[in-house]
């Protein structure tokens, strides 16, 4: 497991993880900007701005004259430890989620057709668009919900035991 700084909230009577976000440490972005609703994309913390607001430098975006890494300033919605590990996944199955790896984010996708030979199509619902992919281009897709990364089942049942 990674070294990310995780604490128990003693001020909360929930037991919610919260991360505490530093300087060098490597997270996901996501944006709200059209085109890139629905990727993670990889990044390094540069600067805590404040409790709720960092400065990142991506690992995969660089600015529009490609001179350097894109820099830029993200609220704590849009930002996340990357997913623990999980071992390669020989196979998927059509209709469960994934990440696929797609314009140097991680998308998340749906498996709409199983094609043999470790190939997939992926359905993205934001754009409404179907794309094949290789087994090394997917990961499992997992949620990040109160500070714990979950499998999408696992999320669902949470959901589920909360009505």
């Amino acid at each position: 497991m990674n070294s990310l700084a995780l604490e128990i909230d003693q001020n909360k009577t929930s037991s919610k993880l919260e991360v505490e976000f530093h300087e060098g440490m490597h997270v996901e972005v996501s944006s709200d900007e059209e085109g890139f609703v629905g990727a993670w994309y990889t990044a390094t913390v540069v600067k805590v701005i404040g409790k709720n607001r960092f400065l990142v430098e991506y690992q995969t975006l660089r600015t529009e004259d490609e001179s350097e890494l894109l820099k830029e300033e993200v609220d704590d919605l849009h930002i996340r430890p990357p997913p623990p590990e999980v071992p390669q996944v020989d196979s998927f199955s059509r209709l469960e989620e994934v990440d696929a790896m797609y314009n140097d984010g991680w998308w998340v996708g749906v498996i709409s057709k199983v094609l043999g030979n470790s190939r997939y199509y992926v359905y993205f619902r934001e754009n409404n668009e179907e794309i094949e992919f290789g087994t090394s281009q997917l990961r499992l897709h997992q949620d990040w919900i109160d500070g714990k990364w979950l499998r999408p089942s696992e999320a669902l049942l949470r959901e589920v035991k909360e009505v």
